[in-house]
């Protein structure tokens, strides 16, 4: 990627994650904005980049960039117990009449965005202790702000062509639903919003999908 890009990715034949300048900017990261925003938003990108090093395809490689089964079995069918429920998730998203998500194209960016959301949050929690809980800021609590952060940087406005070429052939989802998958798996951020059973953006408990 050259350095304007607006991405970043991870490589698994070095084990390297790379994030162009371009990507270090706003709505991902703004350095006079406030912790809870950055986190929600570029941190979730980096906890993403580092997922993919153990998603559906990342697993099949070691430390060392050589492709090799380095997972027990115990391990590969409890990840593969907890990934169907992602891909599950994911086949139920509508995109137009007759159109769904492919659960299992979209795979590994979906795993990636629920770990790397997860990861990120942990990260802004473990950030804080020891310190006063920041001060709401426009009428948002600092968790509202980071989960805000994170749905901010998918708003993106598409053609209906556009978006039935991307569920043929593109292993990211559409971004609407990007937005939406992993934080309804969170039961922090059903907890930042008041969130109750039932509601939209809470997925029944024994269809919650976490895979770490």
């Amino acid at each position: 990627m050259s350095p304007p890009t607006v991405n970043a990715y991870y490589n698994s034949l070095k084990n390297e994650i790379v994030f162009p300048a371009g990507i270090l900017q706003p709505p991902f990261f703004n350095a006079q904005a406030d912790d809870a925003v950055n986190y929600g938003a570029i941190g979730a990108v980096i906890g993403h980049e580092m997922t993919h090093g153990f998603d559906d395809q990342g697993r099949k490689f070691d430390a060392h960039g050589n492709l090799t089964n380095w997972w027990s079995e115990a391990d590969l069918k409890n990840y593969q117990q907890r990934s169907a429920c992602v891909e599950k998730q994911f086949d139920g998203y509508v995109v137009e009449e007759g159109l769904h998500e492919n659960g299992k194209l979209v795979l590994g960016e979906s795993i990636a965005d629920l770990g790397g959301l997860t990861i990120a949050y942990r990260a802004f929690r473990k950030s804080l202790e020891g310190k006063p809980e920041p001060a709401p800021i426009d009428g948002f609590t600092a968790d509202q702000r980071f989960f805000l952060g994170y749905a901010r940087v998918w708003a993106e406005n598409d053609r209906p062509e556009y978006l039935r070429l991307k569920v043929a052939t593109d292993p990211h989802p559409v971004d609407r639903f990007r937005a939406i998958a992993a934080p309804s798996n969170l039961p922090e951020f059903a907890k930042a919003f008041s969130c109750k059973p039932g509601d939209p953006m809470v997925r029944p408990e024994a269809d919650r999908c976490q895979i770490w």
